[in-house]
């Protein structure tokens, strides 16, 4: 089963409507009392221009954005494959969005 680590950008499969997409995982890691589940942030190529929507050039991603408003916790046997590696600046950009879309 796979392991998704923070920072690290997966293949999920989000179910029929929102489709098999690349994700953003945020959580920090699991312990083995805890749930088996695992936040993330999909990314998109349908770009808003929201406040709250991140555009990060990585090679392994096509054009779009993480939507930090679609924050979603989903059981670790719906990721595929791991395809990347945020650095730790667009991590740190992402992280400072959901903290504003959250108002911490």
């Amino acid at each position: 089963m796979p392991s998704p680590n923070r920072g690290e950008v997966w293949i999920v499969d989000l179910g029929m409507a929102a489709k098999i997409r690349p994700c953003l995982v945020l959580n920090i890691a699991l312990e083995p009392q805890d749930r088996v589940l695992v936040t993330v942030i999909p990314h998109t190529r349908s770009v808003q221009g929201t406040r709250f929507e991140v555009a990060v050039a990585a090679v392994f991603l096509k054009p779009g954005v993480f939507d930090t408003q679609q924050l979603v916790s989903i059981p670790r046997v719906k990721f595929v494959r791991r395809i990347g590696r945020l650095d730790p600046d667009d991590l740190a950009t992402v992280e400072d969005a959901v903290r504003f879309w959250l108002g911490f």
